[in-house]
């Protein structure tokens, strides 16, 4: 556990960034709910996974200071080995946790 709080820090601005772009509809204190959600799901995973997750969205993280924001969605388009995998596990958590809570959520993420 002792990566959770540099985990939230690294990986909770992509999430919402994805979240905002993939879902415009989704009110913002949802998208932050789910993405502290998808954060607490990813510190418990085993510590060598969780090592590798924190390495990845550090070099995320890096390429959003240096090229900007809105360039981070470029990478998550990315077939690169583990950068792509990185972001399919982000939406694939998000989504889960989205449509189970709020099965109502239209497809841009609006409420019903």
């Amino acid at each position: 556990m002792a990566l959770a709080p540099s985990l939230h820090s690294l990986v909770h601005p992509t999430a919402c960034t994805v979240l905002r772009h993939d879902l415009p509809g989704l009110p913002e204190t949802v998208a932050h709910e789910v993405a502290t959600f998808t954060v607490r799901r990813l510190s418990v995973l085993a510590a060598h996974m969780r090592l590798g997750i924190a390495v990845i969205a550090l070099l995320v993280r890096l390429f959003a200071s240096i090229a900007g924001q809105p360039r981070l969605l470029w990478l998550s388009k990315t077939h690169l080995p583990l950068l792509g995998e990185y972001f399919r596990l982000i939406r694939s958590l998000s989504y889960a946790y989205i449509w189970e809570k709020w099965p109502d959520t239209r497809s841009d993420g609006s409420p019903t």
